[in-house]
């Protein structure tokens, strides 16, 4: 098979080189002498019983102003690649489900992660599993039960189940107005609703799994005045360790996402509870890491991806 890595991502043309984790794995296998063909989800065809992709073969370099160079446009059968990333960011609609049918067709390329898992891995409802290791939770559509759970614990959180990078996250903390909880749920359906921890203006945690390993952490805080960590939404990184509680979180989820062919995501904790964010779409915070630490996990990304079968 060739030395050729697909990657099913957003518009290059977007991409933000100091933060991308995409872009630090496809230097990482480009120094290991991979030819790298990024495409969009909207490249994607079935001919002639060939996954074809239109595309561009990328060329890569170290230079933070002009970080790439596309070499060629190019149409090609992604069968020939030995590894297929999935890379695109959420959310998580139509569009991101269709991609995985066309790519459930392949089966000689190692695709990461495996897109029959992506379908049936819910970054937030996947969770539900390791309820005993997460602040007071509720999954529902029901305006009766998230004010009961209102009333128990006075400030809450509630997320859309397919929200992504901290956008349209509810903190109540005052009163419910029924009409606006109501007009929520009928533009994201169901929600989960989270008992509010404090704890959060101190940071929480990205844990970063990789082929169901525990590799490291990085330490995220918000902004003055916020209550969202994610580098997205203006927190800041951090160099830290998991303490022995956070660990064993990380390895029991590990361990599951593992069964369930998650080779590579990131998990949040925030005091040691895990909140809910399973990420497996396309896990960030690798560059940061590397700043923080001086250590670069494509490096182990790539060490791991070779023993996939």
């Amino acid at each position: 098979m060739n030395k050729i890595i697909a990657i099913q991502s957003d518009n290059i043309k977007k991409t933000n080189i100091k933060t991308d984790t995409t872009v630090l794995l496809a230097k990482e296998a480009q120094a290991r002498g991979y030819k790298i063909v990024w495409y969009e989800t909207k490249g994607l065809n079935f001919i002639n019983s060939k996954v074809i992709v239109y595309g561009k073969e990328i060329k890569f370099f170290n230079d933070k102003r002009k970080f790439y160079k596309i070499k060629k446009d190019i149409k090609f059968d992604i069968s020939k690649a030995k590894y297929i990333l999935i890379r695109q960011n959420p959310p998580f609609n139509t569009n991101y489900i269709n991609s995985t049918y066309y790519l459930d067709i392949l089966t000689r390329s190692k695709i990461i992660n495996n897109p029959t898992s992506l379908r049936n891995v819910s970054e937030k409802f996947y969770s539900a599993k390791f309820i005993k290791y997460m602040p007071p939770t509720i999954f529902t559509k029901n305006l009766f039960e998230i004010k009961n759970f209102f009333k128990k614990y006075k400030n809450i959180v509630i997320k859309p189940i397919n929200g992504f990078a901290g956008k349209n996250i509810l903190f109540i903390k005052k009163k419910i107005n029924n009409k606006n909880i109501l007009k929520y749920l009928k533009k994201f359906d169901h929600v989960m609703v989270q008992k509010y921890l404090p704890s959060i203006k101190y940071g929480d945690k990205r844990v970063f799994i990789i082929n169901g390993k525990v590799k490291g952490a990085i330490k995220r805080i918000p902004k003055k005045g916020s209550n969202l960590a994610n580098i997205s939404q203006g927190g800041n990184a951090f160099e830290t360790k998991l303490n022995k509680k956070e660990l064993k979180i990380s390895k029991v989820i590990a361990k599951n996402l593992s069964k369930d062919k998650i080779f590579f995501a990131g998990i949040d904790l925030i005091n040691g509870y895990l909140i809910g964010d399973i990420n497996v779409t396309s896990p960030t915070g690798l560059p940061q890491y590397k700043e923080l630490t001086g250590i670069n996990l494509a490096k182990d990304f790539w060490n791991e991806a070779k023993k996939l079968k």
